[in-house]
């Protein structure tokens, strides 16, 4: 049986120990993933998923996930969903409850959480509140929060941003997605994706973490992969399932994550920031790209339990 392994980008590290405790003792993939995920969904400190993510330029919070099944190719996800503080439990139900969907968004993803019982919540802190009133101003800071410097498209974004801001009156009132993949004793492998999305988006925007293919794709037969960054981008690029294509076709998930994200790099973006990439296949082999030097992810497994961070190769 294969060792049971838990991948996650940057900032999983608020649920990577959660989601390693559902390994090890027998649970499914799918537990984990949704335990280690549930966990940086309700981080406080974290302003790009969950409670206290960012809102959109009408000063809402919406929140897009997705959950992927490798053995089956089963899927469930929501988008623009508001009021419900943990978006990956609501997709988990939609993969398990749902059968005849895959994606629910806006108020028929709510309707579908309230009828299933989960729990309503103020979304937007007071501290998310203040950060989207700063980045109102002018900034040098990035508009995706896994930058470290604004590109060109991070500039023409927030210009963007602001101006359908003032023209939608929003009343008064770091950014990145989160990718957590986990293969289990059985051998089955999960991934999930779970986001607020870019902040001051047009209302109703679901982006790549709700969309199978681009954010998000799980194949056993080859492996998972899940992105973060610019999603339009990967929407566009296929980027996602490009990974775990490539994963079939003998690459190792590094080179598999670097060449997805060149691929994509290719295709023209007036607002481009940078797309991020993670994979692990069935054997337990796991790998990360990036745009920039420096960029890291989590990895914890059940024979070394403690969490440690590996590079990401560099596009």
């Amino acid at each position: 049986m294969p060792e049971a392994v838990i991948i996650g980008s940057e900032r999983s590290e608020a649920g990577l120990p959660t989601g390693m405790e559902v390994l090890a003792r027998g649970g499914s993939a799918l537990d984990a993933v949704e335990a280690a995920m549930r966990c940086c969904e309700d981080n406080l400190a974290d302003h790009y998923v969950g409670t206290g993510g960012l809102p959109n330029a009408q000063g809402e919070v919406e929140l897009d996930a997705s959950v992927m099944l490798g053995s089956n190719r089963r899927f469930g996800s929501v988008g623009a969903l508001r009021g419900y503080p943990n978006p990956i439990s609501v997709a988990r139900a939609v993969l398990e409850g749902l059968p005849q969907h895959c994606m629910l968004v806006g108020e028929g993803a709510a309707l579908f959480a309230k009828e299933n019982g989960f729990r309503r919540a103020e979304l937007l802190t007071n501290e998310a509140k203040t950060l989207w009133r700063e980045q109102l101003r002018a900034s040098g800071e990035s508009v995706e929060g896994e930058n470290t410097a604004a590109l060109d498209g991070d500039a023409l974004y927030r210009r963007t941003a602001l101006d359908l801001v003032r023209r939608l009156a929003p009343h008064e009132g770091p950014w990145g997605t989160i990718n957590i993949i986990a293969l289990d004793s059985s051998g089955e492998l999960c991934v999930g994706v779970s986001t607020s999305g870019y902040p001051f988006k047009y209302p109703g925007r679901v982006g790549d973490s709700a969309v199978p293919g681009a954010g998000n794709w799980c194949d056993l037969r080859a492996g998972g992969a899940a992105c973060t960054g610019r999603g339009e981008l990967s929407m566009r690029g296929g980027t996602a399932r490009t990974i775990v294509d490539l994963l079939a076709a003998g690459a190792d998930p590094a080179e598999a994550c670097r060449s997805a994200l060149a691929e994509a790099a290719t295709l023209p973006d007036d607002f481009r920031a940078e797309l991020r990439a993670l994979a692990l296949t069935p054997d337990g082999r796991h790998g990360g790209a990036a745009g920039q030097q420096g960029s890291t992810y989590a990895v914890m497994t059940e024979h070394s339990p403690e969490l440690r961070m590996h590079p990401r190769a560099v596009l």
